[in-house]
């Protein structure tokens, strides 16, 4: 993409109302989704590689980490990050291309002062490593993601198995972490949405220090869409503090005192709704699920601190797939850029490149074209009793959390690529 807009794409996205996404997914109520087909339209023009790099849109809360003294702060803001890292998800309905197995994406964002590499490591199961390391050596951020996709009749869940670990070398600390269920709605009739669930635990391996975050379901109702909940606690599992708001929106920090003050005052000061709630048990029903109403904003309490605020969406974001500013530039190809890449980066796969500029029929023939070569390699190699190996990455155990993970092996920035696959 060489246009000067780098807010926008250079095709608009298709309008999903002519397929009938039911007919392929019935078949799979209760399955894993990831050896189905799905037609392109149900995409948008990103590889899940390019996805995840989102998650470092928010670079600097890692760089305010680094720069704070106290742990508990430091905590707070990589607990900040935590939440920044999955904010894209908000209203991104479109499902990235799968990566091929051996596909890459780099990305080095000199203003924030960071450097990544990702490679899909595994076809069956899909899983994608990646290591991000800081420009002036302060920190390491890396992790292998599975996205485990489940459907549900009207919604598909993916739940991201894999830890995600950041190393702060200043303070000689590592936090781990894994990310939200996030689930899609209405996927067969209605407006899609999207929701993000479950508790993320994120641990502080040097100090002992936990926080925990609750990602709450919408609930009956709808008060709960979004919102985030949860405390830090130090390792005699006192409470230092807690941490509130909303994964679309932003995040606070209070002291427990005063959160429970707080609490008590609104419990005095409202009268009790709950008797009205006990109606009939739902029944389950064929329409759309309704997506609730976004509630006010985050009410802010009195004597909190703002830990990050979410940046807003660039004007035309939804006729171009809901992306975020960040997301926009992923796929550009600047002039000179090819001469440089790893022949397996996403950027040169040639499916994506068609969907982004609008070339609809030409994206599915070329991802048909694609999954194809990747399943007469793979025959090939059954042949021949012959096992896939890794470029940049290896199987190996996380030191902090002692399960498996993808490490990297480094030399990808050394730009010698002579035995990559070709995989496009």
């Amino acid at each position: 993409m060489n246009n000067e807009d780098e807010s926008s794409l250079p095709g608009p996205m298709f309008s999903r109302n002519d397929f009938s996404i039911w007919s392929i997914l019935k078949k799979c109520i209760g399955l894993e989704l990831s050896k189905i087909t799905m037609p392109i339209v149900f995409n948008e023009p990103l590889s899940f590689l390019q996805r995840i790099s989102e998650y470092m849109e928010h670079t600097y809360l890692i760089q305010k980490a680094c720069s704070q003294s106290d742990s508990i702060q430091r905590m707070q803001t990589v607990a900040a990050f935590a939440v920044s890292a999955v904010a894209s998800q908000w209203d991104r309905t479109g499902k990235p291309f799968n990566p091929l197995l051996g596909e890459t994406y780099e990305l080095t964002r000199e203003d924030q002062g960071f450097r990544l590499i990702s490679e899909q490591v595994s076809h069956h199961p899909p899983i994608s490593a990646f290591h991000t390391e800081s420009l002036t050596g302060d920190f390491v951020f890396h992790g292998s993601i599975y996205p485990k996709l489940k459907f549900w009749g009207k919604s598909v869940e993916a739940e991201p198995k894999g830890t995600i670990t950041l190393e702060l070398h200043k303070h000689k600390e590592a936090y781990t972490w894994t990310n939200p269920f996030c689930c899609v709605h209405n996927i067969i009739l209605g407006k899609l949405w999207i929701e993000q669930y479950g508790t993320v635990e994120i641990v502080n391996h040097s100090t002992g220090e936990k926080c925990v975050l609750n990602f709450k379901p919408c609930g009956m109702f709808g008060k709960e869409l979004h919102r985030v909940e949860g405390y830090i606690q130090d390792k005699s599992k006192k409470k230092c503090c807690v941490i509130y708001g909303k994964w679309t929106e932003c995040m606070w920090s209070i002291d427990p005192q005063l959160y429970e003050a707080h609490r008590k005052l609104e419990k005095k000061g409202t009268t009790d709704t709950r008797k009205q709630k006990q109606e009939e048990p739902e029944a389950i029903n064929e329409d759309a699920d309704e997506m609730p109403d976004v509630q006010e904003t985050v009410a802010v309490i009195p004597g909190s601190t703002l830990l990050w605020r979410i940046s807003s969406r660039p004007p035309h974001s939804a006729e171009m797939y809901n992306f975020t500013n960040f997301a926009m530039t992923l796929n550009e190809l600047e002039p000179g850029m090819e001469g440089v890449l790893a022949p397996t980066d996403c950027r040169l796969r040639p499916d994506i490149r068609a969907m982004e500029n609008g070339n609809i029929d030409e994206a599915s023939s070329e991802k048909e074209r694609l999954e194809e070569k990747q399943r007469a390699a793979r025959k090939e190699r059954a042949k021949d009793d012959e096992e896939w190996s890794t470029r940049w990455f290896q199987l190996g155990t996380n030191p902090y959390t002692g399960s498996q993970d993808w490490l990297y092996t480094g030399g990808y920035f050394d730009r010698k690529y002579t035995d990559c696959p070709d995989i496009y």
